[in-house]
């Protein structure tokens, strides 16, 4: 299994999923999260659907970063990204080692990780899914 591929959702379609308080609804903040990503290189990136599992989330998304320094820039910009959309005070767990950087969006749960660190702590697996094979270059085989 390679590197999934995010939904590019435009901004137009984001405005359509916007509730009455002007933040996004659950799929539409999905959308904002797995662009941000993707448009951030992020590897493996997993949705786990968590409604009806859990009571703090509805959806936890597990991404992987190549660095600490990947890791940090794509919390960063998922931060940002996130207030935009009208989520209160997304918070962040992690940022000062950027190991593994939990982002708290409301409703959904982002883990960003180094590679290393998301296969030690296999999240995935927890929630019942195997995590995914990381992609291998046809010149390294």
């Amino acid at each position: 299994m390679g590197k999934e591929t995010a939904v590019i959702v435009t901004s137009e379609a984001l405005e359509t999923r916007r509730l009455k308080d002007g933040s996004l609804s659950g799929e539409g903040l999905l959308g904002l999260v797995k662009t941000s990503l993707e448009d951030d290189k992020a590897e493996d990136i997993v949705v786990i659907d968590l409604s009806g599992k859990t009571s703090f989330a509805d959806s936890m998304v597990i991404a992987s970063g190549r660095s600490q320094r990947h890791v940090g820039a794509m919390a960063e910009h998922l931060r940002e990204k996130l207030k935009h959309a009208g989520v209160k005070s997304p918070s962040i767990e992690g940022a000062e080692r950027c190991d593994w950087v939990l982002i708290d969006g409301g409703d959904m749960i982002i883990h960003l990780f180094r590679p290393e660190v998301r296969a030690f702590y296999n999240l995935e697996k927890m929630w019942g899914m195997d995590l995914p094979e990381p992609e291998r270059s046809s010149a390294g085989l």
